[in-house]
């Protein structure tokens, strides 16, 4: 059994003396892992950077093994942002969060929003709101994805500016002003049609929402919680708004 495939490299475990379990997120083949033999050298060390997106060619003797891994490097994310310590957040959340996608599940659209959130990490202009966008994505792929497209209560399509907590639907402002204080926010780049600069209020508000169906839908029911890095970020952009 092989295969040759790209990824983004999303966890990097030491194995014996010099070699290293991967877990890679493929494009075809999903969240993969393997066994790179000196995955610990000073040579592949820069390569399995969390985040760097590679070429990789697997190969087992059975599809159920864990296989031998190598890889290449394409572009390294990791070394670029090294001085920033919120984006350095962000890709270690997004590096963890992929990690709740299911084993060998290929989760191509996904793959392609991941590397363009990738490529903009050293953008703090951009970045915040494209991985509020990302774990949307992320929501959906899992089978929890929201649907903000049009009033929950009366179907209108017009003022959507709250999400309830427990349906994950749009909410209209007229609708929810009796129960604003337990609806949460809907930030304006994420609804559909409407076009407004980004602010540190609507980040703020993204990663509140996200976090939130995260929690209840995917994390609770498996007894985790959100991790640290993001907790860090969303600590870190919360003081910014």
């Amino acid at each position: 059994m092989q295969w040759s495939d790209e990824g983004v490299v999303l966890s990097v475990r030491p194995s014996g003396e010099t070699a290293a379990v991967v877990e890679l997120f493929t494009r075809s083949h999903g969240r993969h892992l393997g066994l790179v033999h000196g995955g610990r050298s000073r040579k592949l060390r820069p390569v399995l950077q969390l985040g760097n997106h590679v070429d990789a060619a697997w190969k087992a003797r059975l599809s159920e093994q864990l296989g031998f891994i190598t890889v290449e490097l394409r572009r390294g994310y990791a070394g670029s942002i090294m001085s920033d310590g919120d984006a350095l957040s962000g890709l270690t959340s997004l590096t963890t969060l992929t990690r709740l996608l299911p084993e060998r599940d290929p989760h191509p659209s996904l793959y392609e929003i991941t590397l363009f959130v990738l490529s903009f990490l050293d953008d703090a202009s951009v970045w915040p709101a494209l991985m509020v966008r990302w774990e949307m994505a992320l929501l959906e792929e899992l089978g929890f994805g929201l649907d903000l497209t049009s009033c929950a209560s009366t179907g209108s399509t017009e003022n959507l500016i709250y999400v309830s907590p427990k349906s994950g639907r749009a909410v209209s402002a007229e609708a929810g002003e009796p129960y604003r204080d337990r609806l949460l926010r809907l930030p304006p780049f994420l609804a559909k049609g409407r076009q407004a600069p980004v602010t540190a209020e609507d980040i703020r508000d993204g990663f509140v929402l996200t976090g939130h169906f995260l929690e209840s839908r995917v994390l609770a029911p498996r007894n985790e919680t959100l991790p640290e890095a993001r907790g860090r970020l969303a600590a870190t952009l919360g003081r910014a708004a």
